[in-house]
């Protein structure tokens, strides 16, 4: 029996959880406090301050053409479709991913079953660092924290029985996200269906990666490179593929305000707009297939609030600085998770109710997809029926709450539009910040992004120990409860099957052509300007390994190390 400590942040007596044989987690929560908190001075969860009331005169400069618009017309603060919801409801995609892709083929198949309207992959450690499942770096961490993906076979795996042509499917993957596209875009080939109708994102998005998430490969500059190889190729080839999914999530989970989500992500976007600008592609012809990842958060107004200011910063950015002209290239499309890291270990069937909340603020904000976390990933990747639950979440939004029936029903709302006003200015002053330091890699270079997280994560926490912020169950409202949760636990053997699988396939390839396409790509590496993406796909036809693929990246432009920062 191994037992974990944790103490409640406003009481001595710590709690106690308990990792059984049965693969439960079974709890005591020994100290009690239900003492109702009074907040003396209302604030967002991002600190933002509240006032007691909202008048006319708090939105007295707002006007209704220039601010806000008719839904599916510029600026799109409304939303970006003239009929959102009455039209098509928000794609129901849930975030899974585990053991080998035979595992998680199977659990698409459920989710389909049960009524998902999109696949989402969520990749274990080795595969996003772009490690194979045998490499000695990936030993105990293969399909731990999500499904091993190294090679074109294992993709076939994954989809198999699934029509490619006919289903969205995005992916969380970053530093190798070119890699994982071409192991999609070939194996939809071989099952007879061509790139032009494959639909679907790739994260892709490494600027956020070097501010918050840790995922990397290489250093910035060549990771934005093999980037804008990306968004080039797929504008030629995978028209209907969105070509980066500009991420907002991970800031937020690594301890970022709402309004540092709503800039820096903004900011990364406006970057990747830019190089690809400079690689001399036209902005109408690439802009309209970048698409956005947010956080919803735990506050319900400061969440679409900022969703409503993103829309339409991008909007007029996109047409004011940058040119666009075809509306699409204005729209700031985004896929919507709720807070991981608002879930709590204590008292998790909150974290039902947690989510509800935060679906609810995604589709009032107007989200075009969403994923609704599991009440036990907290302590586990998801259950069979913890999954099922935050599906079924979604479905009664959806068809039961009457959330959908008309457009952006929080339009007009005093509060509302005074705090999607002043998250814009709020934004507006950390991108002229950013300009000021050189632009964003100057920016992460020095370390303002990285800081700028890490002071606003122990503001919160601060918050929190002290009890200014009441997160229930955590340091109010605590009970003297037995909890008895079901855990996901991954069997050893999965590792070992899914090396054996991937060895084998190997031994059996041609060889000699792994090792001619490998080189073709390492040449290409070595240009300045060179398309990569086209040579990635010729190593994945000649069966390459993610690693092996990677690996020429590493040689080529070496490994990138975090600055220490104090």
């Amino acid at each position: 029996m191994v037992k974990r400590m944790s103490k409640s942040p406003t009481n001595d007596k710590p709690t106690v959880s308990q990792t059984c044989a049965d693969g439960n987690v079974h709890k005591r929560i020994r100290d009690t406090k239900s003492a109702q908190p009074f907040v003396k001075f209302p604030q967002t969860v991002s600190g933002v301050p509240i006032e007691m009331l909202y008048t006319p005169e708090s939105i007295s400069g707002l006007d209704y053409a220039r601010d806000l618009g008719d839904p599916g017309a510029f600026p799109f603060t409304r939303g970006v479709r003239d009929n959102m919801y009455r039209g098509k409801l928000w794609t129901f995609r849930q975030f899974s991913g585990f053991g080998g892709p035979e595992e998680t083929n199977e659990r698409y198949k459920y989710l389909i079953a049960q009524g998902q309207t999109g696949l989402s992959v969520a990749f274990d450690f080795p595969t996003l660092y772009g490690y194979d499942s045998d490499s000695s770096r990936a030993l105990g961490e293969v399909g731990r924290a999500g499904v091993a993906i190294c090679s074109l076979q294992d993709m076939e795996t994954l989809m198999d029985g699934i029509d490619q042509g006919a289903i969205s499917t995005s992916m969380t993957i970053n530093p190798p996200a070119n890699v994982l596209l071409a192991f999609y875009i070939v194996a939809a080939e071989r099952k007879g269906i061509p790139p032009e109708k494959l639909t679907g994102t790739i994260q892709n998005d490494m600027l956020k990666e070097f501010q918050a998430q840790k995922t990397w490969i290489v250093p910035p500059a060549p990771s934005v490179r093999l980037i804008v190889d990306t968004v080039e190729y797929c504008t030629k080839h995978v028209p209907r593929w969105n070509t980066i999914s500009i991420s907002g999530y991970h800031i937020r989970e690594a301890g970022s305000t709402a309004v540092q989500e709503l800039a820096f992500t903004l900011a990364n976007g406006f970057a990747y707009v830019e190089a690809c600008l400079e690689r001399g592609m036209a902005v109408d012809s690439f802009a309209r297939r970048f698409s956005h990842f947010f956080n919803s958060h735990i506050d319900f107004f400061e969440e679409i609030a900022k969703y409503r200011a993103a829309r339409r910063i991008w909007a007029r950015t996109m047409k004011d600085k940058y040119g666009a002209e075809d509306p699409r290239s204005m729209l700031l499309r985004f896929h919507t998770q709720t807070a991981g890291c608002s879930l709590t270990a204590q008292q998790p069937y909150n974290n039902i109710i947690r989510a509800t909340s935060q679906a609810m603020a995604a589709v009032l904000g107007g989200t075009q997809s969403l994923h609704v976390n599991s009440m036990d990933e907290v302590l586990a990747l998801p259950t069979e029926k913890a999954v099922e639950i935050s599906l079924r979440t979604q479905q009664v939004c959806a068809y039961e709450t009457g959330i959908a029936n008309t457009i952006d029903p929080l339009a007009g709302s005093y509060f509302v539009e005074a705090l999607t006003n002043q998250m814009e200015e709020q934004a507006q002053e950390y991108f002229d910040k950013i300009e000021a330091l050189g632009g964003v890699i100057a920016g992460i270079e020095k370390g303002f992004f990285q800081q700028e997280i890490a002071q606003a994560a122990y503001a919160d926490q601060q918050r929190i120990e002290t009890g200014e912020r009441v997160v229930v169950g955590v340091n109010n409202f605590i009970t003297d409860e037995e909890l008895s949760v079901e855990i996901l636990k991954i069997p050893p053997e999965i590792e070992q099957r899914q090396v054996e699988k991937h060895e084998k396939m190997k031994q059996r390839r041609d060889k000699g052509k792994v090792a001619a396409t490998l080189d073709a790509l390492h040449k290409t590496c070595q240009t300045e300007r060179e398309n990569t993406m086209e040579k990635i796909v010729e190593c994945v036809r000649a069966e390459c390994t993610l690693q092996e693929i990677c690996d020429v990246f590493r040689d080529v432009w070496g490994l990138y190390r975090d600055p220490a920062l104090y």
